[in-house]
């Protein structure tokens, strides 16, 4: 079934206690973070979405409980000279996260389709060849044992304008606020047909794209982590591995403590 980002511009609220909420999903992160280290897993969170879509506000609480020597956040901005003479995906392969660990994308590869197209960086050539690159790209991951999690933040135009006017009065958030954001802004038309041709071309079933209400902040952050926990939840192991019964034998006699059963 086509995605259409009508179907998420209703802005509900969050059912219950959001600070209950918020906790109950980041104790199942926490442990499905656990559960990377132990067993060994790799996966890739994707983050795509309009300006001030609340990308970055799910990011810094989808990590908030995590050992930072397990994950990495890759903000993806403009490619370097040296990495617009590669194929565009060059760049990526080098952040692809290794045994154990968890790689975070606040924006990614779609560059290719979204701001590469509409602002006239890349050919259409280029992307549109980019599309069947992309699925490849990340069939290949998947295969590899890569699990595949991707959110798109959708938000109406009249909550981006609220959001960026907000920024612009606050003293310690204007900073986030740049000439780009306007630019993006006038050309929403142009953007809009790019990720309708984006989720037509892209939402695999070895990585479906997931579509996030984003016009209400707490409930959007609510949906997005139970998204990302039931997900991970259903690509990971259930059980904690066992404990080499040498080795617990072992440490038991060090500390003094008697053996089990």
């Amino acid at each position: 079934m086509a995605i259409d980002l009508a179907d998420y511009e209703k802005g509900g609220t969050v059912d219950g206690d959001y600070d209950a909420a918020l906790a109950d999903v980041q104790k199942r992160l926490s442990r499905l973070q656990v559960a990377h280290v132990v067993c060994q897993q790799r996966s890739i969170i994707l983050f795509e979405g309009w300006d001030a879509a609340g990308k970055g506000g799910t990011i810094q609480r989808l990590t908030m409980g995590w050992d930072p020597r397990h994950f990495h956040v890759w903000p993806i901005a403009a490619p370097t000279e040296q990495e617009r003479e590669q194929h565009f995906l060059w760049r990526f392969w080098r952040k692809m996260p290794g045994k154990g660990r968890i790689a975070i994308f606040d924006r990614t590869w779609y560059g290719r389709v979204l701001v590469e197209r509409v602002e006239s960086y890349a050919t259409e050539r280029e992307w549109r060849r980019a599309y069947d690159e992309i699925n490849e790209f990340e069939a290949q991951q998947q295969t590899d044992g890569v699990n595949i999690v991707k959110v798109f933040l959708h938000v109406t135009q009249e909550e981006q304008d609220k959001r960026l006017g907000e920024r612009l009065d606050h003293p310690w958030k204007r900073w986030k606020v740049t000439p780009e954001d306007f630019r993006n802004r006038a050309r929403r038309a142009d953007y809009l047909a790019a990720i309708k041709d984006m989720f037509r071309e892209t939402d695999t079933r070895w990585a479906p794209w997931k579509v996030i209400d984003g016009n209400d902040k707490k409930a959007a952050r609510i949906a997005a982590l139970t998204h990302i926990a039931e997900t991970l939840e259903g690509c990971l192991p259930v059980d904690p591995p066992g404990l080499d019964p040498d080795f617990e034998r072992y440490s038991r006699a060090q500390l003094g403590l008697p053996k089990k059963g």
